[in-house]
């Protein structure tokens, strides 16, 4: 368990070095409440981007997009708004992206999907 927590951290840590390289800036990482937690909050532009981030050392249960189901990602926006109800902060829009990280012999793969739905 602590093998599959260090690998989610890192792949959480490389995330959000490449989201910072792509212009976004992070306003939060792994917030919570009783409802669930939200991996990282960014800001593009005008748009709060809610990200989810999944990180896998195999395909042996499916791929890293396979684990974000509609049932998550119509909770990220319940997060979402969730979230914003405590902010001051003004965004035009709310997107949903997914870093999936795929690690094969060694080297991590990093793919980034803007606005699931």
């Amino acid at each position: 368990m602590a093998a599959t927590h260090e690998l989610g951290k890192h792949g959480e840590q490389l995330a959000v070095d490449y989201l910072r390289a792509a212009g976004l800036q992070i306003l939060e990482r792994n917030w919570w409440c009783s409802e669930g937690e939200i991996d990282i909050l960014a800001r593009d532009g005008p748009v709060l981007v809610v990200v989810e981030v999944k990180t896998r050392s195999g395909r042996s249960h499916g791929t890293a997009f396979e684990a974000v189901t509609q049932a998550k990602v119509a909770r990220l926006r319940t997060l979402a708004a969730k979230w914003l109800s405590g902010q001051s902060e003004w965004f035009t829009s709310i997107r949903i992206d997914v870093v999936a990280l795929e690690r094969f012999a060694g080297e991590f793969s990093i793919r980034h999907d803007r606005g699931v739905s």
